[in-house]
């Protein structure tokens, strides 16, 4: 019976097993990078989210403007000898939209301020008629962030930056019933941040985001149906959920006018995902220790041909956030994953340029041992479009 109640608390909180992405892409010109030198590029308002202290290299009062879709291609397949029988899910992505604003203005010579507007965390499953759409239908997790920064140059080779999060999440799960599950909750975070010039050539970004801590509290009485001879529950559910830290080192080098590389090396704290309170009627039920630490690697390169163009293209990879990937959350499609980003921008006149950019994400295959729903999500991917638009006053 424990481990029954304990299956069934898993399956319906996708915030507890991390189904949520916490993303690099916000729209801007990261997507054709693959994020490749984020933390020491600063070349857009949008520094502001990658480091804060980059906000001294920019030109007058900046505005940058991002819109983005993004693709999911995750076809979830039940097992033969799945305990629930019928109908697989399919795609659970599908479509999902993300955007943000950026704004950056100097203080004084040596002061800079802004704020920015974006959702970098987040993820809507859409589970349709499947055999479980009792369980779950669909599962939305999402995440908006309004963060105020400042930036100092301390002097010609070394800047500080940091920035408030005031973040908003939204965490929502609905069955073929009709019954809904939500919650909304406020939480605060920091991002502090540091970019080194070599050169004028060279700079090296390091940036550091403290972990989110959303609490979302799901306290509700559902009756799950019968599947096969096991007995009808009434479960009261809560769960409290800590979006992770991590740190970001990024190189930026200009070989020649035309020609600029870049590369990060970064972590994140994944494993705090393993202390997630999963608890029915109140009492804990079990660990959460499926989770681990992953690394991100990056490396980028720009091409200006003409004073009026350049063009982004990187490849990045993130280690996955699991342990075994035979051990996976359904409300999760995640593993080792590839990027590869191609994008370009336009300068429309000396005050204002135009950006595009795509990104294509191979994810690893994930496996779901649960005898209830056993299954997998093979190869899934994610497609990035991207368009942003920026100008100095």
């Amino acid at each position: 019976m424990r481990k029954k109640l304990f299956l069934i608390s898993l399956l319906n909180l996708p915030a507890a097993q991390a189904s949520g992405l916490y993303l690099y892409e916000i729209g801007t010109d990261d997507i054709g990078l693959a994020g490749a030198g984020q933390a020491a590029r600063a070349q857009d308002a949008s520094t502001l989210f990658t480091n804060p202290a980059g906000m001294t290299l920019l030109p007058e009062r900046m505005l940058t403007l991002g819109a983005q879709g993004l693709y999911g291609d995750a076809p979830y397949q039940l097992d033969d000898d799945a305990r629930l029988s019928g109908d697989s899910p399919g795609n659970v992505i599908g479509w999902f939209p993300g955007g943000s604003a950026f704004y950056s203005q100097p203080l004084t010579a040596d002061l800079t301020a802004g704020i920015g507007f974006f959702g970098n965390y987040g993820l809507g499953l859409q589970f349709g008629n499947w055999a479980g759409d009792n369980l779950i239908k669909e599962s939305t997790l999402l995440g908006a962030t309004l963060m105020p920064a400042i930036a100092w140059q301390y002097n010609d080779a070394l800047s500080l930056g940091a920035g408030l999060g005031i973040n908003y999440g939204i965490v929502k799960i609905k069955r073929a019933r009709g019954d809904t599950l939500s919650d909304r909750d406020w939480a605060v975070n920091a991002k502090v941040g540091a970019l080194w010039q070599f050169s004028p050539q060279t700079r090296a970004g390091l940036t550091y985001s403290s972990r989110t801590n959303y609490d979302f509290d799901v306290s509700t009485t559902f009756q799950l149906e019968q599947l096969n001879d096991s007995p009808s529950y009434t479960l009261p559910i809560a769960a409290s959920v800590n979006t992770p830290q991590q740190l970001m080192f990024s190189l930026f080098h200009q070989l020649t006018p035309r020609w600029a590389v870049m590369g990060d090396l970064g972590w994140q704290d994944w494993s705090d995902y393993s202390n997630s309170k999963i608890s029915v009627a109140g009492n804990r039920v079990g660990g959460n220790n499926r989770l681990r630490d992953t690394w991100h690697l990056a490396l980028g390169t720009q091409f200006t041909p003409h004073p009026d163009w350049t063009f982004n293209t990187g490849v990045a990879f993130d280690s996955s956030f699991y342990r075994h990937q035979s051990d996976t959350s359904l409300t999760m499609p995640s593993g080792d994953t590839w990027r590869w980003g191609v994008g370009g921008r336009y300068q429309l006149d000396a005050d204002s340029s135009l950006g595009m950019a795509f990104e294509y994400a191979h994810i690893e295959t994930a496996s779901v041992s649960s005898p209830l729903l056993k299954g997998r999500y093979d190869t899934p991917a994610l497609y990035f479009f991207g368009v942003n638009y920026s100008r100095i006053f």
